[in-house]
């Protein structure tokens, strides 16, 4: 699940700094915390992956107009069930009415539309606000509503939230210490229907070790020493925490992750071993006799034999890839998944299916597995490193525990947690297969993923389903019964160059990780009582064995036909009526399916217009699909 910080006009850039540390340093790798724009807020369908929407400190009229398109998708987000966390011009932005330095040049006032806190925001609670300036600033206490006192919290421009005794649905979570103004509301939670927002007039994002807060301390005195200041530093953290569970944000501590990327361990199975000798063969011609490395487009390449274990790339940019041509890495440098518990998973799984005979220097989907504990981006290392993808034979599986910096589709982050199963995998078509046909992969890999859930889970892998384009979801049941989480997603490049076309296929597949993040594991107690019926490896066994069996067939008959009934068997969306927001003005129209020369989208317009199209076919990566809102819309 992604934290959505807004980084758009009126936002201060030191605010948005201090926001995105302190929840990178509080949350760690439980969510991918990323910025978004005011374009995507009102465009993309961000809202199923969302776990928390931040409004950070800046200027709230720029917010107002900046984000006025995307108000009612912001606010039917967190009326159904999502959260909102506003921090000063946050706070601001999202009250019902705003009364700011009145009868002052700076005055601004007036309605505002998001009201999560109904009533009236006043400011400055404190004299001397300039813009673009630390005038204003000093450090505050609050008194939380159990009453602790917190000190040496930031404040610059800040106000109150003015409360009666019949303003529904707000609870005071935190006061201004301030004899000279009692009961002065800093901070409050607002429940807003089945969503929740909490909102700081106070800077709690600011850490009490900057200089900035330290500056604005001296100016009213309360300069702190070293260990104070250690103590209110993990104070204020402890607040935003608490901030964080009231919105619904769980947080776990999870392993040390590693920081810079290790060694990535080339191996295959005994049949295969003759593909293992052309890679290494092939690789050893690209290197440069000078460096004695392969200096290749984005990344350096060291060549190892033998399975050692001595090698450390701590503050190295080069990548070792060690061939283990005699036998398997130690377990020991491989903790967190089993070479051997996944080739011996994959020869029982290929076990019931007949296959042709194959020359030695040929090998099944998953038999060359490239592994390391923490990579770059598995897709990277592939796509863009020109000279060696040039020449590289395939089927190559490249696998990681973490991705450090890890793509999805349009630019998308995938979070990297322990648990994550994130391969990326190397294809090249024959020469005569269709460009036209390529869209399709994209398909066929969904379409493995979701066979493979039933051929390892039974009846509980029913559960896991395909959202179109190219996303994987599971029926989750919750409280309010059953809902759809989604639990991985696909990204295909194409890329073309001498010798034919190559494609790059990647995949990110929540199997074992523990909330909040929801995986497979989650989808039934029994997953949680075994730990053999669902593993890393036989999990990524299975999908190796169902897409390496379509694969075949599919290139086989040039074609996506044999798969289109089971597709659209196991997709979400069939007869389902959503607005089509491609076309002026907005039409509704019901799915239909995927057109078998293109792979298009197929839709047919709900009513009958004379002279109007019969079909409206969408293109797989030109739009995007909120379930939430029932809405498809163009990519931009």
């Amino acid at each position: 699940m992604n934290v959505l910080v807004y980084s758009g006009p009126g936002v201060s850039e030191t605010s948005l700094y201090c926001t995105i540390s302190t929840l990178k340093d509080i949350l760690g790798t439980s969510f991918a915390i990323q910025t978004v724009s005011p374009k995507v807020l009102e465009t993309e369908p961000w809202a199923p992956t969302c776990a928390l929407l931040v409004i950070p400190g800046g200027r709230d009229l720029p917010y107002l107009s900046a984000l006025g398109p995307a108000m009612k998708t912001i606010a039917t987000y967190v009326r159904k069930g999502g959260s909102y966390l506003g921090i000063c011009a946050g706070a601001y932005f999202a009250s019902g009415r705003i009364e700011w330095e009145m009868g002052t040049p700076l005055e601004v006032q007036g309605e505002r539309p998001l009201k999560f806190f109904p009533g009236l925001s006043r400011g400055c609670m404190y004299p001397g606000f300039q813009y673009e300036s630390e005038n204003g600033a000093r450090t505050v206490s609050v008194r939380m509503s159990d009453g602790r006192i917190r000190n040496g919290l930031y404040y610059n421009g800040g106000g109150e939230f003015i409360l009666s005794n019949d303003t529904p649905n707000v609870t005071p979570l935190a006061f201004y210490d301030d004899s000279e103004k009692p009961n002065t509301v800093a901070a409050v939670s607002c429940r807003v229907e089945e969503g929740n927002a909490v909102l700081w007039h106070v800077h709690l994002e600011y850490p009490t070790t900057s200089e900035l807060v330290k500056s604005a301390a001296a100016r009213v005195f309360q300069t702190l020493s070293e260990s104070d200041v250690t103590k209110v530093e993990s104070e204020r953290k402890e607040i935003m925490l608490e901030s964080l569970r009231i919105l619904r944000l769980k947080t776990s501590n999870p392993p040390e992750i590693p920081t810079n990327p290790l060694p990535q361990y080339i191996c295959a199975t005994e049949a295969s071993k003759g593909m293992l000798e052309e890679i290494h063969t092939t690789l050893n011609t690209l290197i440069d006799q000078n460096l004695g490395l392969i200096d290749d487009s984005t990344d350096q390449f060291l060549l190892h034999d033998g399975a050692t274990s001595s090698i450390s790339q701590n503050n190295d940019d080069r990548r070792h890839l060690v061939f283990c041509k005699d036998g398997l890495p130690s377990p020991e440098v491989t903790p967190h998944f089993s070479i051997s518990a996944y080739f011996s998973h994959l020869t029982q799984a290929r076990k019931q299916y007949s296959s042709s005979p194959r020359s030695p220097l040929q090998c099944n989907i998953g038999e060359v597995l490239q592994y390391g504990e923490a990579v770059t981006s598995t897709q990277t290392l592939l796509e863009r490193n020109i000279k060696t993808l040039e020449v590289l034979p395939a089927p190559i599986l490249s696998l990681a525990t973490y991705q450090l910096n890890g793509r999805g589709r349009g630019g998308n982050v995938w979070v990297s947690p322990l648990g994550c199963l994130q391969w990326s995998l190397l294809l090249r078509p024959p020469p005569q297969f269709p460009n036209s046909k390529l869209v399709f992969i994209q398909y066929l890999v969904g379409l493995a993923v979701v066979e493979a859930c039933r051929e390892v889970l039974g009846s509980i892998g029913e559960r896991v389903v395909l959202k179109w384009p190219n996303d994987i979801y599971a029926k989750a049941r919750g409280e309010k019964g059953e809902e759809l989480r989604k639990i991985g997603g696909i990204l295909v490049n194409t890329v073309f160059m001498a010798g034919g076309v190559r494609i790059i296929v990647g995949c990110g597949l929540n199997v074992l990780n523990e909330p909040p993040i929801f995986s497979i594991s989650q989808l039934d107690p029994s997953l949680r009582a075994s730990n053999q019926r669902l593993t890393m490896e036989n999990m990524l066994a299975a999908i190796m064995v169902k897409f390496g069996r379509m694969w075949d067939e599919f290139v086989s008959e040039g074609s996506f036909e044999p798969f289109i009934d089971l597709y659209l068997d196991r997709w979400i969306h069939s007869d389902q009526l959503v607005t089509l927001d491609t076309v002026k003005p907005p039409l509704r129209v019901r799915i239909a399916g995927i057109t078998p020369e293109h792979g298009l989208l197929r839709t047919v317009p709900e009513k009958y217009q004379p002279g109007g199209p019969q079909f409206i076919d969408l293109q797989p990566d030109g739009n995007s699909f909120d379930m939430m809102a029932g809405l498809i819309k163009t990519k931009q």
